[in-house]
């Protein structure tokens, strides 16, 4: 048999996903999704604390052995195909999602005592408890360690690693005291399939460490132990426990271990590839290169950007982060990404139930899409501001809300669905914006995510709002498939693979013949709805912002009667 195959895992916010890909063609044989079994949705909450999400580890052990074996399965019923040519896996998680682990790189919610103890448990990507101490961590550095911020957007947030582990300290004692290290789903999954888990061979990827813990090959990788002694004694533990290097996805993290070999039914040996953020692993499933703006819509966001190691690159306000080789190796990576948008519009049907919710014949997302397709740009005299979850990009303030402005008592359920999906564009045109406004040129926009292929209405309206084309990545599984890349990589070229990201995503990476191209009507109105965007923006997210709103209101009033005509 010629064909070689790799296998791409994807441990997303509510389920995980299994992918296996030939490497020659980038066909996909087979896929295979599990919900995470526990919580809600895959999510640990506490009705007391909004902020709160957690992840049980369990779920996603669970869900490797469920969906490799469903995928193998499927792939050997579909055509000639033996896991004997499988030559590597890779994998990609949500992040920052840290968890507190013992001595042997057993997570704690693992053991009896913490069973029932969320803290004990993996600290998801959207768990916004540490606001506090990330206001803390911003301060001290301003304060200490200035280039710290600087290569982190200028700002330090909620969701990333040393926040979520200082709050822990000071919530759940008990917890830090017991934990040996604290480790990146991103890069225990890995270490689980090779069986490196305990911490002094577990390695780490530089796309976690760099993007969400301050790892930076100019200040020695880690920050040093005097600034996390700084923020509080305690830490100073924790920084010891953290290696000196961390690794891009090159690299493999190991190789499949007999134990996990005999119960996937692949081969031992195979190389797993160190593992990155599913946003920066799906840039890899979207061909992501320079002067190309990889945009994945989901729950979240996330807009990834590279640039080559040697371009000089100024330090970016708001970003999530400039790292070197975090996306490609030879490439700086730059991440940037929404709090919530499909999240936003999930709320608005599930927890609003526009109608009355579906059960009475009221508004689910197709509906509501079908009715707001049917608006023209401008209609619905409403505008909003895209923060339900908070703020990412370019603001990093997760104590931000949400905002609708010009409801009267005619405002239909459908358009203020519409108007929400053009608060998520306007807050995308927002990120381009900036990433245009300190150098980094975008000339293509590639989508990948649910949204991008399932709902073309969301996609003509980030056309016209962006005034420019947006294709849509072939694969609607980017983020796995960037996985799969990844693995390939690993194998190398002598076992069937690649022995560079330029050449597999070559092969193995497209786009869709469809382009979704700005309506010249639709962007006119929208470059008049966007600055009155970027006044409510400033305002409620600046403290520099000056200046009365009085006639916000009153411009979408008469944007809105010169629309209807």
């Amino acid at each position: 048999m010629s064909a070689k195959y790799s296998i791409g895992l994807d441990f997303g916010t509510n389920s995980v996903r299994a992918l296996i890909v030939d490497v020659a063609t980038g066909e996909e044989l087979a896929t295979s999704v599990w919900n995470y079994a526990r919580g809600q949705a895959g999510i640990i909450v506490d009705p007391r604390d909004p902020e709160l999400a957690r992840q049980h580890p369990r779920d996603y052990v669970d869900g490797i052995v469920a969906t490799v074996g469903e995928t193998l399965r499927q792939a050997a019923a579909g055509k000639v195909f033996s896991p004997e040519a499988v030559i590597g896996i890779g994998v990609d998680t949500t992040g920052s999602t840290p968890m507190p682990v013992d001595a042997r790189g057993e997570p704690l919610a693992f053991a009896p005592e913490f069973a029932d103890e969320p803290a004990a448990a993996a600290w998801l990507w959207k768990d916004h408890t540490g606001h506090a101490e990330a206001e803390q961590v911003t301060e001290t550095a301003r304060r200490l360690r200035p280039q710290f911020l600087a290569k982190c957007g200028g700002k330090y947030s909620s969701e990333w690693f040393w926040s979520k582990i200082l709050h822990c300290k000071r919530t759940a004692p008990k917890v830090f005291d017991a934990a040996h290290t604290w480790v990146e789903i991103a890069d225990w999954i890995p270490a689980v399939l090779c069986g490196t888990t305990q911490p002094d061979r577990l390695l780490r990827g530089i796309c976690a460490a760099g993007h969400k813990a301050m790892f930076n090959p100019a200040w020695g990788g880690y920050p040093d132990e005097e600034f996390v002694a700084a923020l509080d004694p305690a830490l100073a533990r924790v920084r010891r426990s953290l290696p000196a290097r961390a690794y891009s996805v090159n690299t493999a993290a190991g190789r499949l271990s007999a134990e996990w070999a005999q119960q996937l039914g692949l081969r031992a040996g195979i190389p797993v590839a160190i593992g990155a953020f599913d946003a920066h692993l799906g840039g890899v499933g979207s061909g992501i290169l320079p002067g190309t703006l990889v945009k994945i819509i989901g729950t979240s966001t996330c807009d990834m950007a590279v640039a080559p190691l040697g371009t000089p690159l100024p330090d970016i306000p708001g970003l999530c982060g400039i790292v070197p080789e975090s996306i490609l190796p030879g490439y700086f990576g730059l991440e940037a990404g929404q709090s919530a948008v499909g999240d936003i519009f999930n709320w608005f049907v599930h927890q609003i139930q526009p109608g009355g919710g579906a059960a009475k014949g009221g508004g689910t997302h197709e509906a509501l899409t079908a009715e707001a397709e049917a608006m023209r740009p401008g209609e619905t005299g409403l505008l909003g501001l895209d923060w339900e979850n908070g703020n990412r990009t370019i603001l990093v303030d997760q104590r931000l809300t949400g905002l609708l402005v010009g409801m009267t008592l005619h405002t239909r359920p459908a358009e203020i669905y519409r108007t929400l999906i053009e608060a998520t564009a306007f807050g995308a045109r927002a990120i381009v914006e900036r990433f245009e406004e300190y150098g980094v040129k975008i000339g293509r926009v590639v989508n990948c995510g649910g949204i991008s292929v399932k709902n073309p209405l969301v996609m003509q309206i980030y056309a016209d709002v962006f005034g420019r084309p947006l294709e849509i990545s072939r694969s609607a599984q980017t983020c796995a498939l960037g996985s799969a890349i990844a693995g390939a990589v690993v194998a190398g070229g002598a076992a069937g693979g690649y022995d560079d990201f330029e050449t597999a995503m070559a092969a193995m990476t497209g786009t869709l013949e469809r382009k979704f191209v700005p309506i010249a009507a639709n962007q006119a109105v929208y470059d008049r709805l966007y600055p009155l965007y970027r006044r409510l923006h400033d305002a409620f997210g600046t403290k520099e912002s000056a200046g009365s709103l009085f006639d916000v209101m009153k411009e979408l009033l008469k944007i809105r009667d010169e629309v209807r005509g």
